[in-house]
């Protein structure tokens, strides 16, 4: 062989084995679906177009968010404001109706309950979970599982999670289930009804055969930041889904979200938010390489609402940098973008109310 034909072969296996290469472009799925079987709906609670460009800024002008080949924008208002905050902007993708803010799975005028995707997909013999960086009984994964008035209920909440048998769970609120007002253990309610239950975030004795549910509770309350450490959210995105396929021959639905996007725009943290959009986004990446592989999932990524009112303007003496600045500590009303891949995922174009992601999850899945 000649020497260039030698250096060749290398320079193409150095290109093929590229850590930067595999994290730009998932592996071709061997052939797509025409419709879903799997549904991974992940949301960055508080994270809109802003938090997206100051995400691919931050990693030189790249984003997992290119690989997606279609992008809507969805009106994120709620039913009796313009700005709406996490409880009714998740009810809106899980009931597919707005209800007031502050509202948990009930609608206006009278609070009746509404039967979430996931409640309705799990009594149709789908399996379900939900992996967050919140606890249990915080707005959004509440909205998916529970129904109540108002989403500071958490004891009330944390009830719900007995009446939908949920295949997984993940993430913190322990407290909720163990070290309540009314010294009731619903730890122990779960065990009796076959559910494998972790009080750490660590993956290792896992029931991930599918041979039983579980609840891997990550923290008693909130759990920690991505800038403090906690790492589990991409790793779970990656192990969850496989699980879940082998939960149910129908398919599955999963819930993800990057809870603490919304927080550190709260509190106008840059750093705070820099950890948590990259820690969202390399979970975004895990559930492409998934959808890829399978063939048979729709990946949908959006945001509830943006907050902080945040800009990226130019850093001082620098023309390759950006320094973010926040307008507010609270929501605004800015359009939200929504991502999509895999079966059916053209259909996520436009722009349209909130509600219409759960029409929209519906038809894909021809229901």
């Amino acid at each position: 062989m000649s020497l260039r034909y030698l250096l060749l072969c290398g320079l193409y296996f150095f290109l093929s084995c590229s850590p930067t290469r595999k994290a730009q472009a998932p592996p071709a799925p061997v052939s797509m679906a025409e419709r879903p079987k799997n549904i991974i709906l992940m949301i960055g609670d508080g994270m809109a177009l802003p938090q997206v460009s100051a995400g691919l800024y931050w990693q030189g002008g790249k984003s997992v968010f290119e690989q997606f080949p279609y992008v809507g924008f969805h009106k994120s208002y709620s039913h009796n404001d313009l700005i709406t905050d996490s409880a009714a902007g998740a009810t809106a993708f899980a009931c597919g109706e707005k209800t007031d803010n502050n509202a948990i799975g009930v609608l206006p005028p009278d609070n009746h309950t509404c039967q979430t995707i996931l409640e309705d997909l799990h009594a149709r013999g789908w399996a379900t979970g939900m992996i967050v960086t919140c606890s249990a009984t915080h707005a959004t994964p509440a909205a998916f599982i529970a129904h109540v008035d108002i989403r500071a209920f958490t004891e009330l909440i944390a009830l719900d999670y007995l009446r939908t048998p949920i295949d997984c769970f993940i993430g913190g609120g322990e407290d909720a289930f163990n070290a309540r007002p009314d010294r009731r253990n619903l730890e122990d309610s779960l065990r009796q009804r076959g559910y494998f239950i972790r009080h750490r975030a660590a993956f290792t004795g896992l029931p991930l055969d599918g041979s039983k549910p579980f609840m891997m509770f990550t923290a008693g309350y909130e759990p920690g930041t991505a800038s403090a450490g906690r790492r589990y959210l991409p790793r779970a995105t990656e192990l969850v889904p496989p699980f879940l396929r082998r939960r149910s021959e129908k398919g599955f639905f999963l819930m993800v979200e990057g809870s603490q996007i919304d927080w550190a725009c709260h509190s106008n943290d840059r750093n705070w938010l820099r950890a948590e959009q990259l820690d969202f986004e390399a979970a975004v990446r895990a559930a492409l390489d998934f959808a890829a592989r399978d063939g048979q999932t729709l990946v949908i990524v959006t945001g509830d609402h943006e907050c902080g009112g945040l800009a990226l303007t130019a850093e001082p003496g620098s023309k390759r940098s950006f320094k973010p600045v926040f307008a507010e500590r609270l929501h605004t009303g800015a359009l939200v973008p929504v991502f999509a891949f895999g079966p059916k995922a053209e259909t996520f174009t436009g722009i349209y109310e909130n509600t219409a992601l759960h029409e929209k999850m519906y038809r894909a899945l021809g229901m």
